[in-house]
């Protein structure tokens, strides 16, 4: 049995090692000894995420709990822990000094428990179980004490990471590549390569069972399960109608609908929703499920659109329909208010079999065949490779107040995740970046107890590191304000006078006029009068746009082209 401290010295090593290939090494070295039981568990640690979302668990954990239970198995007041906090803006550093500073005896005990001589592996994983599967009125009682145990019987580099998984930001620079190319690596004598694992990963979204069936040489056999939610097929940019037309040829060409990405799993009569994020939403969404049972087929996995529909027959405000996927209580009473409608685009999965690899027209021709008897759940597709006819039915998306339109490849396959050529979006106005929130500042005067402003940030692909944009104000009213700061409220991981870090955790919809070059900001970019479009509750951090994508889009400006 692995104990959770070789699991702590792996990421401290890998914490402290700059380069990738080296990170990849060490960690398939570790997942390689491992047990097949804790090969899952290992996998998603270094991913820095708890459970693969076909377990449909959240920890539920936020600063302030994990703050009271180091304080509590400590023996510390909490203002020393926010004191700590804001010298050094990490919770894992600071449980590390807490628990390196004291360390109650016999707290297990107290808790009815043996005294553990060291924390395994699975040990920390029970505990995590435990504390995602708490529910009801003691529930944050329950969550507390378990973390105390833990903390209670961790030494102190044990400690930095279990305080980092709590609030699943391990800062060790590995992510979903790095770890498919551990596995790889790992079991590169059972068969496995990173193309075997990537495609192995993008049919399950599971990289514990990807892991495992490397190991066993059976990655072949993996494929698409129904009530296993799988990442959702993304379209590219288009730069015009009739460049796309140019690119793909005659095309499927679809309205680029005004709403939310749903993936619909029917199993029998019954319906599970997931949204872009892969949270079950189900209980949120009735309407949408009962759409779904009008689908004739014994099992299926459907991808569409829920749009918003108002008196006027006209889809309403995105962040309408984000408060439909919000709400867990009274639904009935909100979608009387902000009612749903689905359209469907897509068929992934149909009675057994997985339709990823083949073209889009057999996956539409069996997905009209299934919704034969409800043909309105069906999104409209014209196959043109007219510009005209293309201009056309973008100009009527438009009118009914749509986004505009996806032109699609009919002979593309349904590739999970990926974002290419073979879809195509056009859209009237400016592309707006997606941004993590990393930080905030308290508003003054009568915004005074209000988060004010916020801190925003892109990802960087080869170190997994977040870096910083600038700061965002505009396009935010005080009803808005008031919604985020309750929203962030759980989210704050250190404070320091005005300021706050934030754990990583949402998305913004950025607009703004120019990017820039900046030195004071570690992307080395600056967004020019951001101003906030949407929170894009539909979109994880791995959603959120690259440096990358903000390079090209500074280049891109005023006829840069290709000069820095």
């Amino acid at each position: 049995m692995t104990s959770f401290l070789a699991f702590a010295n792996l990421c401290q090593k890998v914490e402290a090692t700059s380069g990738s290939l080296e990170k990849i090494e060490l960690v398939a070295a570790f997942l390689k000894d491992l047990d097949e039981a804790e090969l899952p568990v290992a996998c998603s640690y270094v991913m820095g995420s708890l459970f693969p979302p076909s377990l449909d668990l959240d920890l539920g954990v936020g600063p302030s709990i994990l703050y009271e239970a180091i304080a509590k198995a400590c023996g510390c007041q909490a203002a020393q822990v926010s004191d700590m906090l804001r010298a050094t803006g990490d919770p894992g550093m600071v449980a590390s000094a807490m628990v390196e500073r004291r360390r109650p005896i016999g707290f297990a005990a107290f808790l009815g428990e043996k005294e553990a001589v060291s924390l395994s592996l699975k040990d920390v994983h029970d505990r995590f179980l435990s504390i995602a599967r708490a529910s009801g009125k003691r529930s944050q009682d329950t969550k507390v004490k378990n973390l105390q145990f833990l903390f209670s019987q961790a030494g102190p580099l044990e400690a930095r990471y279990i305080a980092r998984l709590a609030i699943e930001d391990m800062r060790i620079g590995v992510g979903e590549g790095g770890v498919r190319d551990a596995v790889a690596l790992a079991f590169s004598g059972s068969g496995a390569n990173a193309e075997s694992v990537e495609r192995a990963y993008n049919l399950t979204n599971d990289m514990g069972l990807v892991a495992v069936a490397a190991r066993r040489g059976t990655l072949g056999e993996l494929s698409i399960m129904v009530n296993r939610p799988i990442k959702v097929m993304l379209a590219q940019l288009g730069e015009s109608i009739p460049a796309a037309i140019g690119e793909i040829g005659t095309a499927a060409v679809e309205w680029k609908y005004d709403g939310a990405r749903v993936q619909i799993h029917k199993d029998g009569d019954a319906i599970r929703i997931f949204s872009r994020r892969l949270e079950n939403v189900t209980a949120s969404l009735p309407e949408i499920v009962k759409a779904a049972r009008q689908i004739s087929a014994k099992s299926a996995i459907l991808d569409g659109e829920a749009v918003a529909i108002g008196k006027d027959g006209r889809p309403m405000a995105f962040q309408e329909i984000l408060k439909r996927f919000r709400r867990k209580y009274n639904v009935q009473t909100l979608a009387a208010k902000i009612p749903l409608r689905l359209f469907l685009f897509d068929l992934i999965y149909l009675d057994g079999k997985s339709l990823v690899d083949l073209p889009l027209t057999e996956r539409r021709a069996l997905l009209e065949r299934i919704a034969i008897a409800s043909p309105d759940l069906l999104a409209d597709q014209v196959m043109s490779g007219s510009v005209e006819d293309a201009e056309g039915i973008y100009r009527r998306a438009l009118d009914a107040g749509h986004e505009g339109l996806i032109l699609k490849n009919p002979s593309s396959v349904y590739a999970p995740g990926k974002r290419g050529k073979n879809w195509l979006k056009i859209k009237p106005v400016m592309e707006t970046l997606d941004l993590v929130v990393i930080g905030a500042k308290w508003g003054e005067g009568r915004r005074a107890s209000l988060l004010g402003s916020y801190r925003l940030a892109c990802r960087d692909q080869t170190t997994e590191r977040l870096l910083d944009l600038g700061w965002v104000a505009t396009g935010l009213t005080d009803e808005a304000l008031a919604e985020l700061t309750e929203m962030f409220s759980e989210l704050i991981i250190v404070e320091k006078g005005m300021e706050l870090e934030i754990k990583p955790a949402v998305i913004f919809e950025v607009a703004y006029e120019e990017i820039q070059h900046s030195p004071n900001y570690s992307s080395g970019y600056a967004l020019r009068f951001p101003r906030m479009v949407a929170v894009r509750d539909d979109k994880s951090l791995d959603d959120a746009d690259t440096l990358e994508r903000v390079v090209s889009l500074y280049k891109g400006q005023r006829g840069r082209g290709n000069s820095a």
